[in-house]
């Protein structure tokens, strides 16, 4: 079962929250505003941070910064009524992991933290299994049964991140920075030939697809 930290200083929203989250089958521990956010952290394991921006003491952006600045990576989804794109922009420049707005669409919400959960355990196991095929980011291998193929680092490092986040489309700009680096001096056109090497390395396996996206970039597909 996984610990979810809810962290607002609204005591109704606490309830809600608390009782969506246990009705979903998580364990919930909560706190009023970032202080009282790390006191809790201190005794209790936690998964996964749902927090508020607007809190007295330690507010949200505060909180997530202190976070990371101590190489905490902890999941964190903020929620907050801020709608405005530099509220956003602000939580994620201090390291949110995603952002939802009030009124809360406790669905949504459900579906945000399953998918931040996910991608917190691939960033653990530094591992992503799909079927028969098992991509190991400490050794930059693919294996699938018997067959082992070992990737040159980029390659490898471009089709782990497009499985991290299968059927999201990422722009060849979006692949470049993160990959190459926001600094390289290759030109995006690199990530094209990248992906053409990928595929024909897996040309014929049936457990993924590298799609090209008209006029917008990439993304992988899970096919079983």
């Amino acid at each position: 079962m996984f610990n979810i930290l809810v962290v607002d200083d609204e005591k109704n929203t606490r309830l809600f929250l608390k009782a969506v989250l246990e009705d979903a089958g998580y364990k919930v521990l909560t706190a009023t505003n970032g202080i009282d956010a790390l006191n809790v952290m201190e005794d209790q394991h936690v998964d996964l941070i749902v927090l508020d921006i607007m809190m007295p003491q330690m507010d949200g952006y505060e909180f997530t910064k202190t976070l990371r600045e101590n190489d905490n990576n902890l999941p964190i989804l903020m929620i907050s009524a801020k709608q405005l794109p530099q509220d956003k922009h602000k939580g994620f420049l201090v390291g949110t992991d995603d952002y939802i707005t009030k009124p809360i669409d406790d669905e949504e919400m459900l579906y945000r933290i399953k998918a931040l959960l996910r991608r917190a355990k691939i960033v653990n196991d530094r591992k992503i299994v799909i079927g028969s095929v098992v991509l190991d980011y400490d050794s930059f291998t693919v294996t699938r049964g018997n067959e082992t193929q070992e990737l040159p680092q980029k390659e490898f490092m471009l089709l782990y991140k497009l499985l991290s986040y299968p059927g999201k489309i990422f722009t060849r700009i979006q692949l470049m920075d993160e990959i190459w680096g926001a600094g390289s001096e290759t030109g995006w056109e690199t990530v094209t030939v990248h992906i053409g090497r990928l595929r024909k390395r897996f040309e014929g396996w049936d457990e993924f697809q590298i799609e090209s996206v008209r006029s917008l970039g990439y993304k992988a597909v899970k096919k079983i």
